[in-house]
């Protein structure tokens, strides 16, 4: 199997921290990665200063050659590619690659996701999974066809969601299952010991697939209407990034502030969804659709995150009022 490993050729490609375990489990294992493929370098900040993907920067640190494209269709880009003789492409947390890309290698090109397909396709599964209440998920490695998510399944790995943690802490977590299934799976193909499954034998019959598209701005924003379980499920799937948020008004201020924890309480009450309890010093509770959302954390505009007692010290949140918009 050493051998193998080290003959092997394989083409990396990735963007943010989540693919950067699996590139750093392929080189301790002692994988041939023999060029990194990542986004172009974008401007980030007020300073608008040229950023590099954390895959570059560790492809960097590590001496392996990088390219950046930016159109994966360019003829250039192609021809350097088939001249790699990869035998092998492996993808995490990049972009969709045309079929002209993943058809260079003669063994394919396999892409890890962060759910447990086919269920959660798309862009922000993490995310989802935590919004929706689910209390399991798990990482997927399958071969790319031509559409988003739903080529043949090579192997699953699950793990459970616990009841408190946000969308970042199970990144971390999937990030790093993630990795070792990418070298579990490698092994397996090159040992001939995996067998690829369409995505539809695991599904009961008449189960749709729970689908993950990207999250925009406006799918952010707190509805005080629900139930308070499923509200402290939106603020831990969405924390800590893009974040959940409401707006605060006194009807001549607006304020646009977001929810990093949070603890649910179901409490009959006669309030408003959305009134706003708070004794000005130590706590700031927010009326739900059964009960209220006792707020832990926050980030007002223009101000960093902070305790709700921080907050408060230089805030007169009684003289606010919740907005849906």
């Amino acid at each position: 199997m050493e051998t193998i490993m080290k003959d092997l050729r394989i083409v990396f490609m990735g963007t943010p921290e989540f693919a950067v375990s699996s590139l750093g489990a392929l080189l301790m294992n002692g994988f041939n990665v023999v060029s990194v493929v990542t986004t172009p370098d974008k401007p980030a900040g007020r300073g608008r200063k040229l950023t590099e993907s954390a895959v570059k920067v560790f492809a960097g640190n590590s001496c392996l050659p990088v390219l950046q494209p930016e159109n994966l269709k360019d003829p250039a880009f192609i021809r350097t590619l088939s001249d790699m003789n990869a035998d092998i492409f492996i993808v995490v947390a990049f972009r969709m690659l045309p079929e002209v890309v993943w058809r260079i290698p003669r063994a394919g090109t396999i892409n890890l996701h962060a759910s447990l397909l086919p269920h959660y396709r798309g862009a922000a599964p993490i995310n989802h999974a935590i919004i929706n209440g689910e209390s399991f998920t798990g990482v997927t490695t399958f071969f790319i066809d031509d559409k988003i998510d739903t080529g043949q399944i090579l192997l699953r790995e699950g793990i459970p969601i616990y009841p408190f943690e946000n969308a970042g802490d199970l990144h971390d977590r999937l990030m790093k299952a993630g990795a070792r299934l990418v070298i579990r799976t490698l092994k397996a193909i090159f040992e001939d010991h995996i067998s690829p499954m369409p995505q539809s034998a695991f599904l009961k019959p008449g189960e749709i697939p729970k689908t993950a598209p990207k999250l925009f701005p406006e799918d952010c924003i707190i509805d005080w209407d629900n139930e308070s379980y499923k509200i402290h499920n939106f603020i831990r799937g969405l924390a800590p990034y893009p974040g959940a948020r409401s707006f605060l008004t006194n009807g001549i201020k607006k304020y646009s502030f977001k929810i990093y924890e949070s603890r649910p309480e179901t409490e009959p009450h006669r309030l408003s969804p959305g009134s706003v309890i708070s004794d000005g010093k130590n706590y700031l509770k927010i009326a739900t659709g059964n009960g209220f959302m006792n707020i832990i954390t926050l980030h007002l505009e223009g101000r960093e995150k902070m305790s709700v007692a921080e907050f408060l010290r230089g805030f007169n949140i009684n003289d606010f009022t919740i907005s849906a918009r």
